[in-house]
């Protein structure tokens, strides 16, 4: 017994140093929020403070420095995130991760992303050059200097920080425009799917937007056909990369370049933006909203900050708050005293795929205009974990980078013995001064001067709208947008033979081209609302592509904007709360008259009697609907396309706007619902739905509820994916919607494990009161801090599900926090 009691107390003794020495680390890993800091890089001593919101307020005496401070405060905060960010976009994620991201590296390498930042970094004014290099001068001194401990990520993974460059920050402003780039993905989708499919069944998959007719006869299949595309069907496809030993980390981790893969392929990817005019609001002044939708990390992809630094001799001051994005010195989407500004992803075609034919007396060569010329070629070395180093040879022609090269997706459909796949792209071009737009944005206050710095906007396109405290408002879309000749009869809409002269682009739409509604034309209206649906009209002489968002949630938004004739900041909250789902509505009479004899579809049917299309958390009937829809899909469309290629597309794409047209158009559904007739395609899908939903919630329906499979994931990169860290890294909530409320909740429906989480929702949700600015309020769902042991990391995710806000104020009343940054 002596013995037992003596190792008993030897084991209490070493749980209670483990206890002991983790909460030291822990304390040790959390930034220094008060006091001094003395540091280098620094011109002045420069304020440090955070209000009662959380928001971190930075006071200097030049934008030199409050930029540093920016710099050291992501680093403080973000580390984990920056460190993450920099080698996705290096495509450095294998030196770590080995194997499991190989694809991804290469993805990002043969885009060479950091080569257009360096083109585009040397062309920049110097001001801004001095001025990235002050923030990344930032991010080093925390590294080189702190005595805070590195979070748990670089620990677990045997990592230490890389040295951030300003260059990086241009290339982070060309992620985020490969973040919110579809067409690429989709005209892909199209070229994949017209191997099984003909042009009409299509349109029919993919149709055009609601109301409009197909912008081109052409018929790509058969042209697809004559020319020969496409991989024989018996041929081996690439064989996979070799997995990592079991025992290994990121073994584990088998979706860990998941949200990498949708780059530049989801369907959906958008936001809502309102502004309402002052003869529409009780004050009478202008109201502004506005929400992107982004992927949802952990931590978040914004931290919200304020600038405050006094005007030069002949210049003028700074002060403005807002949500700033790790790896960038601005406040991205914000305001000042006298205005405030919100985007929206306009969706506009600035990708283009090409078909490159291949010289088949030399490989060396491709098919120009002028005949055959030699492909460009470079060498990436891509260094990967537990394997030897991988030479990447990276080709490009006239229009880019060849991405079909060492690429099991394009592999498998293209036979690329006789063609490659190239691609044009307008953000990496010399030109892209988006970085110098947003610094320039932070000192405007009235919404000419917003205007006037978003002129330099380049990529990605955004749907603007802006308010002052004068009353003014506007609506323009910023950035730029090729120009496609008349007999491009593709339209970008398909990748292209590359060899004929008359797919390339022509030239730019100029500015006065891209959409615009002036304050003069919001005041008569009352308002003007973007939700990624078309913004050009379709009298306009150029185009800008036909991939828009369907307008289920701007048509509510214009309905519950139009149904409040004075509107205030409560009315704005309420319809960033809206719920309810046209498009479960449009669809809803099809299930309600589904006939199945499935045990229980008596009980699921009384759920759906009354339901409204509110997708509520709380409620069966959202969950019976979207089962039955997602079985449904699959059911009419995988066997049409073939399981693998159906698996490929579904999720980065809902197929909603095809399902529509199947069941509602008797030509379509003769073909896709056969051989069964789309009444017992409906019937068998709500048994296979019943059966999915009893085995995840019990044999009651009155039991399920929507939000237990509609979770909201902030994934964290990469612990997100190893199950016994998820639960601590992740940040998870019940919440309702679906793809298209306008309080969205997109899911992967092709997520072998969570199909219905929401993975794409609000990011953040700000609204600004024009009549007093100090009134303006935002949110977002985790917290400030990325550092998974602070308090900080998780505090904000019940206001964000609950549409609560917290206020952003440039006076707030009191501290939490003071810190100095001192030379």
């Amino acid at each position: 017994m002596r013995i037992l009691r003596n190792t008993l107390r030897v084991v209490v003794a070493i749980i209670l140093l483990a206890a002991l020495a983790l909460f030291i680390y822990a304390w040790r890993s959390q930034p220094k929020l008060d006091g001094e800091i003395r540091t280098e890089n620094i011109g002045a001593a420069t304020q440090v403070r955070r209000d009662a919101s959380d928001v971190t307020h930075i006071e200097a005496k030049t934008v030199r420095d409050a930029y540093f401070a920016l710099g050291y405060v992501h680093a403080q905060e973000r580390t984990w995130q920056l460190e993450f960010n920099r080698r996705v976009m290096h495509g450095e994620l294998s030196e770590v991760f080995g194997p499991a991201t190989l694809e991804t590296d290469r993805t990002l390498r043969k885009l060479g992303v950091m080569l257009a930042a360096q083109s585009q970094w040397e062309k920049l004014p110097r001001e801004a050059q001095d001025l990235l290099q002050a923030y990344a001068n930032g991010i080093n001194t925390f590294h080189a200097s702190s005595a805070q401990a590195l979070p748990p990520e670089f620990h677990i993974l045997g990592v230490k920080p890389g040295r951030w460059e300003p260059q990086d920050s241009v290339g982070w402003a060309m992620m985020m425009a490969l973040d919110l780039g579809g067409n690429w993905g989709t005209e892909f989708a199209r070229f994949s799917a017209l191997q099984r499919l003909d042009t009409a069944q299509l349109w029919q998959l993919m149709p055009p937007y609601p109301g409009e007719s197909p912008v081109t006869s052409t018929d790509f299949a058969k042209i697809y056909r004559d020319l020969g595309v496409y991989r024989a069907p018996e041929a081996k496809t690439a064989t996979a990369p070799e997995a990592l030993p079991s025992s290994s980390l990121v073994a584990a981790m088998p979706d860990l370049e998941a949200w990498t893969k949708g780059l530049g392929h989801l369907e959906g990817i958008g936001s809502n933006n309102w502004v309402v005019a002052g003869t529409h609001t009780q004050s009478g002044k202008p109201l502004l909203a506005n929400d992107p939708h982004l992927g949802l990390s952990a931590p978040a992809i914004w931290y919200f900050a304020r600038i405050k630094v006094p005007a030069p001799a002949g210049g003028k001051p700074m002060d403005v708050i807002g949500a700033t994005l790790p790896g960038l010195p601005s406040v991205v989407l914000g305001r000042t005293a006298g205005v405030a500004w919100g985007f929206t992803n306009t969706g506009p075609d600035v990708q283009d795929l090409y078909l490159e034919q291949i010289n088949p007396a030399n490989p060396a060569q491709y098919r120009t205009p002028d005949g055959w010329a030699d492909f460009k070629s470079r060498r990436e070395t891509i260094r990967i974990k537990g394997q030897p180093d991988e030479t990447l040879v990276v080709r490009t022609t006239r229009h880019g980078p060849v991405m079909s090269d060492a690429n099991p997706g394009y592999e498998q459909v293209l036979d690329t013995k006789k063609y490659a796949l190239a691609l044009r792209w307008a953000a990496v071009d010399a030109d892209n001064t988006t970085v110098v737009a947003g610094v320039a944005a932070n000192y405007a206050q009235t919404v000419d001067e917003v205007e006037a710095a978003f002129a330099a906007y380049h990529s990605p396109m955004q749907n603007l709208v802006a308010a002052d405290t004068a009353g003014r408002t506007v609506y323009r879309a910023i950035g730029k947008v090729p120009k496609r000749g008349p007999d491009n009869d593709f339209w970008g809409l398909a990748p292209a033979p590359g060899w004929e002269a008359k797919y390339d682009w022509t030239g730019w739409i100029t500015p006065e081209g891209n959409p615009r509604v002036s304050h003069e034309a919001i005041q008569a209206k009352g308002w003007v609302a973007t939700a990624n649906q078309r913004v050009q009209p379709l009298s306009s002489p150029d185009f800008m592509g036909i991939d828009w968002v369907t307008p289920e949630r701007f048509d509510r938004i214009e309905k519950l904007l139009a149904a409040t004739p004075k509107h205030t900041a409560q009315s704005m909250r309420d319809v960033q709360a809206d719920t309810l789902s046209t498009a479960t509505q449009r669809l809803l009479p099809v299930l309600q008259k589904t006939v199945s004899t499935h045990s229980l579809a008596a009980r699921a049917q009384e759920q759906l009697k009354g339901f409204d299309g509110v997708m509520r958390a709380e409620a069966a009937a959202p969950a019976i609907f979207a089962y039955w829809a997602d079985e449904l899909t699959r059911g009419l469309i995988a066997p049409k396309l073939g399981d693998a290629r159906f698996k490929a597309l579904y999720g980065k794409r809902t197929f909603r706007a095809g399902l529509q047209v199947m069941l509602e158009d008797a030509q379509a559904g003769a073909f896709w619902c056969a051989p069964l007739g789309c009444g017992e395609q409906s019937s068998r899908a709500l048994s296979r739905a019943l059966d999915r939903l009893a085995a995840e919630q019990g044999q009651d329906p009155a039991a399920w509820r929507w939000g237990t499979p509609h979770i909201a994931i902030s994934g964290h990169k990469p612990f997100g994916n190893v199950p016994m860290l998820a639960k601590f890294f992740d940040v998870t909530v019940a919440t309702p919607g679906d793809p298209w409320t306008v309080n969205v909740g997109q899911y992967w429906a092709n997520d072998a494990k969570t199909p219905f989480a929401e993975r794409h929702a609000a990011s953040m949700r700000t609204v600004y009161d024009l009549a007093d600015p100090e009134q303006s309020k935002f949110i977002y769902q985790t917290g400030q801090s990325g550092l998974v042991f602070s308090p900080r990391y998780r505090d904000m995710k019940d206001q964000w599900a609950q549409v609560q806000y917290r206020p952003l104020q440039l006076n707030p009343a009191n501290w939490t926090h003071e810190l100095t940054i001192t030379p």
